[in-house]
């Protein structure tokens, strides 16, 4: 209990039904290690927490980026509930610390295990959900997001990600991106385009947007945000250097 005391206090959240927080906690391989036990796994919760997630994601993004296209607002999300994402806001509140692992699990490293951390989180904040309500739970969220929703409200104010990408590039690898648009889809008078973005013949990012300037900005966005969220940023510039160099 004095864990989970513990827990509460990190997320300031106060449980009414501490069985809850627990669920959220337990891992299918703690189950499976006690046959014939009565205890669940957090798979259920697992499962309403995406659902929740997903729609205060969607709230979010709506009311944070009024001028976004409905393919730009589909790529954020994705981006925020992915499973990168979510593991990265779950270490920031060691929630692996807390989860109940089998034997195995454990000895893995399942405590720091992106799957694991993602899945947890996401059964937590079903748990919050069912045990606070919605305003709670999104209170918990706005706390959970604060820095990533902090990125989103400079993108609204505009940011050149095209030149930030640029100066990126060109000093690390010495070569320069390259746009183009691969795609022209909805109504004429409305057409969406899609653009792509490379170095050195290697795709960095993919973007959309109702004109060919918003959709390359889009791209240099997330290609920004693809070399920051590799595991070593520093590797997936160097292939584009040694690719440069072997040209």
């Amino acid at each position: 209990m004095a864990e989970l005391k513990k827990l509460q206090s990190v997320i300031n959240v106060t449980f009414h039904n501490l069985g809850l927080l627990e669920l959220a906690l337990i891992h299918s391989s703690y189950v499976n290690e006690r046959p014939g036990s009565k205890i669940d796994s957090n798979e259920r919760l697992e499962f309403l927490g995406d659902a929740v997630l997903g729609q205060w994601v969607a709230g979010k993004l709506y009311r944070l980026l009024p001028e976004a296209a409905e393919g730009v607002l589909t790529q954020y999300r994705s981006i925020l509930v992915r499973r990168g994402t979510m593991a990265r806001l779950a270490e920031t509140i060691d929630l692996g610390a807390y989860l109940y692992l089998g034997r195995g699990e454990e000895a893995s490293g399942g405590r720091r295990k992106p799957a694991n951390l993602s899945r947890a989180l996401e059964a937590l904040i079903a748990a919050v959900y069912l045990d606070q309500g919605q305003q709670v739970a999104g209170e918990f969220l706005n706390r959970l997001y604060a820095d990533d929703l902090e990125k989103l409200e400079l993108l609204s104010a505009g940011v050149d990600y095209k030149s930030k990408l640029q100066e990126l590039i060109q000093g690390t690898c010495h070569t320069t991106p390259e746009y183009s648009i691969v795609e022209s889809a909805g109504a004429a008078h409305q057409p969406l385009f899609t653009a792509e973005v490379r170095a050195g013949g290697v795709l960095l990012g993919s973007g959309q947007g109702y004109s060919k300037k918003e959709a390359e900005s889009q791209s240099a966005r997330l290609a920004l945000q693809n070399l920051q969220d590799t595991l070593h940023p520093d590797d997936a510039l160097l292939t584009l250097d040694q690719k440069e160099k072997r040209g």
